[in-house]
Order: structure tokens, then C-alpha cells, then sequence
């Protein structure tokens, strides 16, 4: 008697898994733009509540300027940092130039003193490519060709990227203007799938990517900041844009030391060893040290989860899902947890220990 119902629904089964296949292609170009839009928007909705209160429920309005404000707290940074960016080139290419054009090259004093090996093997390259101009200009043209194709694959990069970026503000209006909605809906479906632990999974991945976001973008920001302070008394040139570049470097686990350890290397091969020593010191004591202590304070303690999950959670979301996987694979991890104290908690696991 049951079969007859349960083959009737069958198509409809089948053809509800056909839409949701369809759909999930339809929508997967967006999910990244999507997912940003909405840990952006969570994080700044507390703002957004004053300001819907300032504007007397006025939510499209309330949306537009949250939305302005937050293109201007993403383009306004990126269009600096590009500012910035092709000066540097045009200092390095005239650097280039310059160098180029000398009659002879001699290594920094450091590397002829404590490395003499590579020292005579620059020397040798140098000599060679000078001796013969033909390959000179044969070298620049393969070099140059290999460089235009860099370039178109990082110009497209570029406009993807931009593409995202946008669709990610277009997204976020709509996520202010109904959000109170959306979160209802989500509410409404997590009592139909769970009454009485839906909620609790909401809370714990609200606390979580609010943590994260926190506990990544301050510990990032602290750190640039100190290492910045590093770079201007090492006297390394432009520590400003050091700092922009190491603070995104920083979003990172453990990707800190790449930034200031490059700079402290750079400033051993120009000659300068106190400076090199004292920024190496510095970012080893002082610059490295805060990320163990501002990140498991921000994260794990407000959170009450692992510092081991959450580093896993990081490191693992980033490998699986690239830098929105920062914040969204702790989250899938507290979630997890959460789902497990819940099993662990339950009547039923209770009474089949009594038994």
C-alpha cells in the first residue's frame, strides 16, 4: 500500500534533483561573489542596524549607503595600492636600465664576503652577456615574448577578479535591504530540518565567521603595522607600500615572515647588515610572536573552539577553496563541532549509555 505512493513521487524526486543540478551550474559562476557579499554584510550589519534606525527604517536608502561605503573601503585600497604599484615598476625599470647600462658589475660588498661562489657566477653571467650583445637582445626578446603572455594572463586575472569584486557590492545591496528576511527564511528551514538545535548551528556560524574575520584582519593589520615600524627605522625604501603589501600577505597563516624575511634579505644583499639583522630580529621577536597572540585570543576564546581546529579549519579551507576559504572553512569545522557536542548531549546517547 505504501509502494504505489512512494513510486508516484519518484518523479518528482527525480526532477527536483535535475532543477537543483541546473541551478547549482546557473549559480556557480556568482557562489564566490555571493558567499564574500555575505560574510561582508554580516560583519557590518550591526552598522547597518544604526543606520536603519538613523534613516527611520528607510532600507533602501540604508542599503545605498552601506554599499557606497563599502566600495569605498575595497576600491579605495586596491586603487592605491595600483597607484602605488606602477610607480615602484618605473623605479625598478630605471633601476634596471641603470644597471644595464654600467661598464662593469660588482656584487654587493655581502655577497662577495660571504658568498663568493655566487658572487664570481653574476660576474661570469654578466661578462658572457656583455661580451656577446646578440644574445643580449636575443635574451630581452624571449624574455620580453614570455612577459607578454604573463601579462594578458594577469590582465585577465585582473578583470575576473574586478568582475567579482563588483558583482560581490551589487550582491551586497540586496543583502542589506533584505537581510532580516533572508535570515527568517534560514531560521524557518533550520526548525523544519532541526527544531531544536537549528538554531544553535546559526549561532555557532555567525560567532565563528565573525571570530574569524576579526581574528584575521586585526592580526593581519597588527602586524603590518609593527612590521611597518621595522621597515622605516631599517630605513628599507617606500615602508609604506611594504606595509600595504605585507599586511596582505599577513590575511595568510604564517605567510608574515615571507614579507619582512624578503625585505631583511634584500637590505643583507644591498650592503646594509645592521639594518638586515635588526629588521630580521625584530619581525622574528615582535612581528611573528602577536600572531600567537591576538589570533587565538579573537578567535578561539570567543568562539570556545579548538585553536587546532580552527588553524585546520584556515590552512584547509584555503587549500580547498582559495582566500574565501579563510573564513568559510573554520566556520564548516564549527559547525561540525557543534553538530558533535550535540550528538554527544543527546537523550538518546544517555539513555543507551544507562542501558
Amino acid at each position: 500500500m505504501h509502494q504505489q505512493p512512494l513510486l508516484s513521487r519518484l518523479p518528482m524526486f527525480a526532477a527536483l534533483t535535475v532543477l537543483v543540478f541546473l541551478s547549482f551550474k546557473v549559480l556557480q559562476p556568482f557562489i564566490i561573489s555571493v558567499t564574500w557579499a555575505a560574510i561582508l554584510v554580516f560583519v557590518s550589519w550591526p552598522l547597518y542596524l544604526r543606520l536603519l534606525k538613523a534613516l527611520k527604517g528607510r532600507r533602501n536608502l540604508a542599503a545605498l549607503l552601506m554599499t557606497i561605503g563599502l566600495t569605498l573601503i575595497t576600491l579605495g585600497p586596491i586603487t592605491w595600492l595600483l597607484l602605488i604599484l606602477q610607480m615602484e615598476v618605473r623605479i625598478i625599470f630605471k633601476g634596471l636600465v641603470a644597471l644595464i647600462s654600467q661598464e662593469s658589475f660588482q656584487p654587493p660588498d655581502f655577497i662577495t664576503q660571504y658568498f663568493p661562489w655566487l658572487a664570481q657566477e653574476l660576474q661570469r653571467i654578466w661578462q658572457v652577456l656583455h661580451d656577446d650583445p646578440d644574445a643580449i637582445r636575443a635574451n630581452l626578446r624571449n624574455n620580453f615574448g614570455l612577459g607578454l603572455g604573463q601579462l594578458g594572463f594577469l590582465a585577465g586575472e585582473v578583470g575576473r577578479n574586478l568582475a567579482k569584486l563588483a558583482m560581490t557590492i551589487f550582491t551586497a545591496f540586496f543583502l542589506y535591504r533584505d537581510g532580516e528576511r533572508i535570515l527568517q527564511q534560514l531560521r524557518h528551514a533550520l526548525r523544519l530540518v532541526s527544531s531544536a538545535s537549528g538554531e544553535r548551528y546559526l549561532s555557532a556560524a555567525g560567532e565563528m565567521t565573525r571570530a574569524v574575520v576579526f581574528g584575521i584582519v586585526l592580526t593581519a593589520l597588527a602586524q603590518a603595522i609593527l612590521a611597518g615600524i621595522g621597515y622605516a627605522v631599517a630605513g628599507a625604501p617606500n615602508p609604506v607600500f611594504l606595509t600595504a603589501v605585507t599586511f596582505i600577505i599577513a590575511l595568510i597563516p604564517f605567510g608574515t615572515p615571507f614579507a619582512w624575511g624578503a625585505v631583511a634579505l634584500w637590505l643583507l644583499a644591498d650592503g646594509q647588515i645592521l639594518a638586515g639583522i635588526g629588521l630580521a630580529i625584530w619581525g622574528t621577536l615582535v612581528v611573528s610572536t602577536i600572531d600567537n597572540i591576538i589570533r587565538p585570543l579573537v578567535i578561539s576564546n570567543s568562539t570556545r573552539v579548538s585553536f587546532l581546529l580552527v588553524m585546520f579549519g584556515v590552512l584547509g579551507g584555503l587549500a580547498a577553496f582559495g582566500m574565501i576559504g579563510l573564513f568559510i572553512g573554520p566556520v564548516i569545522l564549527a559547525v561540525l563541532s557543534s553538530l558533535w557536542q550535540e550528538w554527544l548531549n543527546s537523550p538518546a546517547l544517555d539513555n543507551d549509555s544507562s542501558a
